[in-house]
């Protein structure tokens, strides 16, 4: 598929650039034809600047440039999505992102639940808290906890009813979330291991 760049009088379509390993959104920048090519060629993200009136590499005074991992063309021919691996900070402010956010990843409703364990363990009273009346018994106990439901997993794994293993694959997770914590970890470092692994 290529990209329609007679859609727009200046010959220039919006190009959006994303973060390959996070998927946030770092910046929107605007290329032609001549910058598609360029960052194609050179692998470093090029765009055409409207205010240099020129071609202009994402880094070229900074060092912070955007290595191309690929680039992708939205429905309409008219628009670029373009993945990348920052070498540092993308906006000129010295921010991750043009959004000032922060470049991290997250892993949806469980980075939330791995929040509320935080605030829970901060300042959650310990007759209301399940999870800062564990953190009061200890590392032990929770790790207790933790072995405890991997069994009723590998139990209910080996019977026919689904509710109860998801049930208990959700109480596992849950656990294992606030043994991470305990630890001083998050999941962003189990998948970082992970990914060493890959």
């Amino acid at each position: 598929m290529t990209v329609d760049f007679s859609k727009n009088s200046d010959g220039l379509v919006p190009a959006i650039i994303q973060d390959a390993i996070t998927k946030n959104v770092l910046m929107l920048g605007y290329m032609n034809a001549a910058a598609l090519k360029q960052t194609n060629d050179t692998q470093k993200v090029t765009f055409y600047s409207r205010s240099k009136k020129r071609l202009w590499t994402k880094g070229e005074e900074s060092g912070h440039f955007l290595d191309l991992v690929s680039i992708s063309i939205d429905c309409d021919q008219d628009t670029i999505l373009v993945q990348v691996t920052p070498n540092g900070p993308t906006c000129h402010k010295g921010t991750d992102s043009c959004w000032n956010t922060p470049n991290k990843a997250t892993y949806g409703f469980l980075s939330s639940l791995e929040a509320t364990i935080s605030q829970r363990v901060a300042g959650g009273s310990l007759e209301t808290s399940y999870v800062s009346s564990l953190f009061e018994k200890g590392i032990n106990k929770i790790a207790q906890k933790v072995g405890e439901e991997a069994v009723e997993v590998v139990i209910e794994a080996m019977d026919n009813n689904d509710t109860l293993f998801l049930e208990e694959s959700s109480d596992l997770m849950f656990h294992y979330l606030i043994l991470l914590k305990a630890k001083g970890f998050t999941l962003d470092d189990v998948v970082k291991n992970l990914e060493k692994r890959q």
